[in-house]
């Protein structure tokens, strides 16, 4: 008997011992919120190739909306995607001259012909309409994110994937799910797109271990970091401008996990959140490693909570980037 509480007091101090190393470690592995930009990341080029600097978000908006879209390798897969949603915002600005748009294409240090192609649409619909952001060295999806969102004029902006897996046309939903929420005199609501009900037809799909693998992650989000939203990583959010500046000047995750950690940083905010089910379709040429990619997001889930905690990284008051 004298040697089971043994065992279990050191078990104990073992796992107590490694909680302790887990949170120095988390804690001094923190990295702070990087907004300098490369001096060739402040200017898109326009039509005729004369470059321009892009404005901030901290300016006033000019336009109703901008649509950011990280893109990593994409030349293949975002033609598509572009044709669908330029289709549906041009038709949109005919049937209502008063309404007004960007795309902000953010190449997040691609080794293919993405900026080439994304330049394509500039020359096509003119760089007031489409303007093209190009990465010095990737940031990530997040980064990439982050950094066209700073880059924006939109009263509403919204994240859209560059693989098309979203209907484009499935706006119009996540813009009524903002429109519902009550945004406050500071007008902040975020409104995600999201693909829960789609969930028991995917895991008839999956093996048992990727859903597993799906499961884990769910479960970890919900006792970590977001609670109330099913689906969090789905690439179609809106935001108002306001919410945007809110959340990405403290975001500090730049891969896959940063969805969890710009809707952790929106509910400790307190900033309304909708989640609107769209229509996915999966897309073949996933940049996610089924498995190696699970373990670095389960892995960042684990870090974004710890180093909230220990007050290694903390909700920032919005500031300009350099």
């Amino acid at each position: 008997m004298d040697i089971l509480c043994d065992i279990v007091q050191a078990l104990f101090a073992l796992a107590a011992l490694g909680l302790i190393v887990v949170l120095v470690v988390a804690h001094l592995t923190a990295g702070m919120v990087n907004l300098t930009r490369h001096e060739n990341e402040k200017y898109f080029l326009t039509a005729t190739g004369e470059r321009k600097p892009f404005p901030s978000l901290h300016d006033p908006f000019s336009r109703e909306l901008s649509v950011v879209i990280p893109a990593y390798n994409e030349e293949l897969r975002m033609p598509m995607m572009l044709d669908e949603a330029m289709q549906y915002l041009e038709n949109r600005q005919k049937q209502n001259p008063t309404f007004t748009y960007e795309v902000i294409v953010v190449d997040d240090g691609s080794r293919d012909k993405t900026t080439e192609v994304a330049l394509r649409y500039t020359n096509k619909y003119s760089a007031d309409k489409v303007r093209v952001l190009t990465l010095v060295k990737n940031r990530g999806k997040g980064g990439a994110v982050r950094m066209g969102t700073l880059s924006s004029r939109g009263k509403l902006i919204l994240m859209a994937d560059a693989d098309g897996a979203t209907k484009f046309s499935d706006l119009d939903k996540v813009e009524a799910g903002l429109k519902d929420l009550s945004t406050g005199p500071e007008n902040l609501a975020i409104s995600c797109g999201s693909r829960a009900h789609l969930e028991k037809d995917s895991v008839a799909q999956r093996s048992v271990f990727r859903t597993f693998l799906m499961y884990g992650f769910h479960f970890l989000v919900w006792f970590l970091c977001v609670r109330g939203i099913k689906d969090t990583q789905c690439g179609f959010k809106l935001f108002t401008r306001e919410a945007a500046l809110k959340t990405f000047s403290s975001l500090h995750v730049e891969r896959w996990a940063f969805d969890v950690e710009l809707l952790y940083i929106a509910q400790c905010f307190k900033i309304p959140i909708a989640e609107v089910a769209v229509n996915w379709t999966e897309i073949e040429g996933s940049k996610l490693v089924p498995f190696w990619s699970w373990l670095q997001m389960g892995q960042d889930l684990i870090f974004i909570r710890l180093r909230y905690i220990t007050g290694a990284w903390k909700l920032h008051s919005p500031h300009k980037t350099d």
